[in-house]
């Protein structure tokens, strides 16, 4: 079997692999998880004992601009979603505390209780904020929302010294970085269990865990005009990954800590893609348009949202006002 020039040896031992003789790209982006790596590659991963196939389609080897995803939805249309969602849940809905500022005094810190310190307009802080409600944890894990552009400065003190968020104060300690939270809720805390027992789904688990970090870098390719190209593969490889446990709608099946992973960011980029490029990172993918309409029927995630409006507004001014103040220091 021929394999094609460019695999790491890891990503060879790992699959077996198929593929049409290519060239590679010289300014792909370089990506640590193989499979966004070698994204213009047609690859076909043949059968083994946890893996079924997942093809990335040979279209984007022939020509990246041939099928153009663009779906006219508008924002009011997802403003109507937002608020059916809310009222679905505003029975059971959690009172969410103010958000601390420079102003605002510390909790009793290291007094036994256990909060969860987020902001409520960071991904990474909504993923555990997320399995935080799954394991519902709500009693037992206080939130403590951080004003990111007005931080309180006890917070990196007192609490956590670089001063980001997400952090977890439990038994009379600080822990951070969002990966590592959920793993420690998982082990520390009752409640659903975030990973699965089964090893197929575990060792796949770890795979599209891996891959998430290439996942977010979609975000630089958000002020080129080219979409498709950048975006289209990463998301082709959630559609094929969605059809590997076909006896539920999320990636294991179940729903599990790869979903609470992903769930912040394919909610931001569909939202802001929608809108800015007029492009559906759903169209042409129905497994990825079902897994959203699901874990929207999750109150554990609907209750993490927030209002599109605002959230569009905020990252309108991350991706385009940034990168027009960029280009214009560049340019001077």
């Amino acid at each position: 079997m021929a394999l094609a020039h460019g695999l790491s040896c890891d990503f060879r031992s790992k699959y077996s692999l198929t593929s049409l003789p290519v060239t590679a790209c010289a300014t792909a982006p370089q990506y640590s998880c193989p499979i966004f790596r070698e994204r213009f590659l047609p690859l076909q991963i043949s059968q083994n004992p946890f893996l079924s196939p997942l093809t990335v389609p040979e279209r984007h080897v022939l020509s990246p601009k041939s099928i153009p995803r663009v779906h006219f939805l508008s924002l009011d249309s997802l403003r109507r979603r937002y608020h059916k969602q809310t009222e679905v849940v505003s029975g059971v809905e959690e009172e969410l505390p103010p958000e601390m500022v420079s102003t605002s005094e510390p909790p009793n810190l290291f007094d036994g209780t256990t909060r969860l310190y987020i902001s409520y307009v960071c991904p990474f802080a909504q993923r555990v904020w997320i399995a935080r409600n799954y394991k519902g944890l709500q009693d037992e894990m206080k939130l403590v929302p951080i004003n990111l552009a007005n931080r309180p400065s006890w917070y990196k003190e007192k609490v956590y010294p670089p001063n980001q968020v997400p952090a977890l104060e439990h038994n009379k300690k600080v822990i951070g970085e969002s990966l590592d939270l959920l793993y420690y809720l998982d082990t520390h805390f009752e409640g659903p269990k975030l990973l699965p027992d089964d090893p197929a789904k575990r060792t796949f688990a770890e795979e599209l865990i891996g891959c998430c970090g290439d996942f977010i870098k979609v975000r630089s390719a958000f002020s080129k005009e080219d979409i498709e190209e950048e975006v289209g593969p990463p998301c082709d490889y959630l559609e094929s990954a969605l059809s590997k446990f076909d006896f539920g709608p999320f990636f294991l099946g179940e729903c599990s800590m790869v979903d609470m992973l992903y769930a912040p960011f394919i909610e931001r980029f569909h939202l802001f893609l929608l809108d800015v490029k007029k492009y559906d990172i759903t169209y042409g993918r129905p497994r990825l348009a079902t897994w959203i309409e699901e874990i929207n029927k999750l109150d554990a995630y609907t209750q993490t949202k927030r209002d599109p409006e605002d959230l569009l507004h905020r990252l309108k001014q991350r991706y385009l006002v940034c990168n027009s103040l960029l280009y214009l220091y560049i340019s001077c």
